[in-house]
């Protein structure tokens, strides 16, 4: 699965590029129908710790997932983004198996 990592207003250096090409590839362990993932980094301007902003949206036939969180660091928004996704693959097969 491809991942594209998009960082708005800085550069990502290689681990973190790695830390989320491991978390998300792991998704496609779950369901075979991914097609892709776009992921897009911010720092968010606001006078709160948490201020670092990641969104994953996974392409699957049909229509996409989503999931946006923002926490302290970047790796922690992506694995938590990568959770609530992880969720939402799971009940997207349970729908499909269903049918």
């Amino acid at each position: 699965m491809k991942v594209n990592i998009n960082s708005v207003h800085f550069k990502t250096d290689k681990s973190l590029d790695s830390f989320i090409n491991e978390k998300v590839g792991k998704l496609s362990s779950i369901y075979d129908g991914l097609i892709g993932s776009d992921v897009t980094l911010k720092v968010v301007n606001s006078d709160k710790p948490e201020n670092k902003l990641a969104e994953v949206r996974l392409l699957i036939k049909g229509y996409d997932l989503y999931a946006k969180k923002q926490c302290k660091t970047f790796e922690e928004a992506t694995d938590s983004a990568v959770d609530a996704l992880r969720k939402q693959l799971s009940k997207h097969k349970e729908k499909l198996k269903k049918h």
